[in-house]
């Protein structure tokens, strides 16, 4: 009996003093968000649109991140994206007689990487998107900045700002980069500047279906370093603070960080940066073909006896793959000396080639392995660089470009004008929506952006369009435009 009271009594106190260290640990927690109603569904979102907690804590990690931080924080920048009316240049007259009321501008926030001590900053393409004018904010000085590119299937932007002397990251290999390493993500969250989070890398090419573009590329890290509001377009380093990743999404039951991160590998967004610094576009490398990724069904129906690799489903006419001998069903296991693992490692792998690049591919067909020499094409159909020709304009509110070799191939059309980058404008009253395809101005083939928009800009009369939708579907509709 006195051995039970013992029992009693002991376990009695421990559970006392273990309430009151639970009370103590609750009473000193961060205040928790509670903007976003809680549901069942995982949600995928750029880091800028959420207001996340982080419950991680680095406090325990087995080495220093001082040195890492350090050689980091200063290659950080803030940026500022304004939209909308200005209010310095919003008159009285304008107020009374301008038709909108009080003015109103949409300012939003993010990071940035510099890259280049002459002022070259990468960041997210979602955290400049519809910009009007970007400040950058770098040691307590603000410089204007000059968008010098985007890429929306990488959700990359390039900003230029006029500097000497500035410093840029040293970058690091992302193709390097283990499962398991430590990183820090280093970015502006809730506006506070130059904060580091920790975690480690938890996967790699990761696929989370959040990007547009015409050709979207993920092959994510992923990391439970924790990102949050403002840190879209910051920097994932190394333990030695090289630069890894650019920051951008989220992946969230609640709305709140919980523990998923995902960043642009840096071999991409360099590969993408340089382009759009040096030529003004990507140089997308096409293999012609479109691929899936095996699932276990797939592979049973297929009668595939591997889960590696990728699916091929169609051949583009005349395409590099179909030059090269590849078909339907095949089954596409390396890429040069890359192992495929599933799609995002094959969209990585193609990432880093150009136009004119010629590489071994080895495939499956009908379960015997085979080879093929693939000489890789752009956009156009042939093998070498590219400058493609834009025709932006306000008046039309958006930018005119023609198509390209997979748009011809998807729609069925030999030509046309892809509308892109619609705002407020002319073809917007018309009715005309982002993606659809002119191939037919009044009866005249519609193959030069810049004819087909200064025509646009200056016709009055009755105008017949003919074109194609972005879902396919045929159109024709005449106007009457004064």
């Amino acid at each position: 009996m006195n051995s039970l009271f013992k029992t009693t009594g002991v376990s009695f106190l421990a559970g006392l003093t273990g309430a009151a260290v639970w009370t103590t640990i609750n009473v000193n927690e961060p205040e928790q968000f509670s903007d976003y109603p809680l549901n069942n569904q995982s949600e995928v979102s750029f880091a800028s649109q959420f207001h996340p907690v982080s419950s991680r804590s680095a406090a325990d990690a087995p080495l220093s991140f001082v040195d890492a931080s350090e050689n980091s924080t200063e290659s950080v920048v803030f940026i500022k994206n304004f939209s909308g009316t200005d209010p310095r240049r919003y008159s009285m007259f304008d107020y009374f007689f301008g038709g909108g009321g009080a003015p109103s501008q949409q300012v939003s926030t993010g990071s940035g990487v510099i890259i280049s001590d002459d002022g070259y900053i990468v960041t997210n393409n979602h955290v400049i998107d519809r910009a009007e004018t970007i400040e950058v904010v770098h040691k307590k000085r603000t410089y204007k900045a000059t968008l010098v590119g985007t890429d929306k299937n990488t959700d990359i932007a390039v900003l230029k700002i006029e500097g000497e002397n500035l410093p840029a990251i040293k970058r690091g290999s992302s193709r390097d980069l283990q499962i398991g390493e430590w990183v820090l993500a280093v970015g502006n969250p809730f506006n506070l500047t130059s904060t580091v989070t920790a975690g480690i890398v938890s996967a790699k090419e990761r696929q989370i279906n959040i990007l547009g573009g015409d050709f979207p590329l993920e092959s994510f890290i992923q990391t439970d370093a924790p990102i949050n509001p403002g840190n879209s377009g910051g920097a994932l380093v190394n333990v030695n603070g090289e630069l890894v990743g650019i920051n951008t999404a989220i992946l969230s039951r609640t709305g709140s960080y919980t523990g998923y991160g995902f960043a642009v590998p840096v071999d991409i967004a360099m590969k993408v940066s340089n382009d759009l610094i040096k030529y003004g576009e990507v140089q997308k490398a096409i293999p012609g073909i479109e691929a899936v990724e095996i699932t276990p069904e797939l592979a049973q129906e297929m009668n595939i006896n591997t889960l590696d690799g990728v699916i091929v489903t169609h051949v583009i006419k005349d395409g590099a793959a179909e030059q090269a001998g590849l078909g339907r069903n095949d089954v596409i296991t390396k890429l040069g000396s890359q192992d495929i693992t599933g799609k995002g490692s094959f969209e990585e792998a193609l990432s880093y080639y150009y136009p004119g690049d010629e590489l071994t591919v080895s495939f499956l067909r009908n379960g015997s392995p085979k080879t093929a020499k693939l000489l890789l094409q752009n956009l156009e159909g042939g093998n070498g660089v590219i400058k493609r020709e834009f025709y932006s304009s306000g008046i039309l509110g958006a930018r005119l470009e023609a198509v390209n070799t997979i748009e011809k191939d998807k729609f069925g059309v030999e030509y046309g004008i892809k509308i892109s980058g619609l705002t407020r404008g002319y073809l917007r009253e018309l009715g005309l929506r982002e993606g659809f395809i002119i191939t037919q101005v009044n009866q005249n083939p519609a193959k030069d952006p810049n004819k087909v928009g200064a025509f646009l800009e200056k016709f009055s009369g009755r105008l017949l369009l003919e074109g194609v939708a972005s879902n396919g579907q045929p159109f024709m509709q005449s106007y009457s435009v004064r």
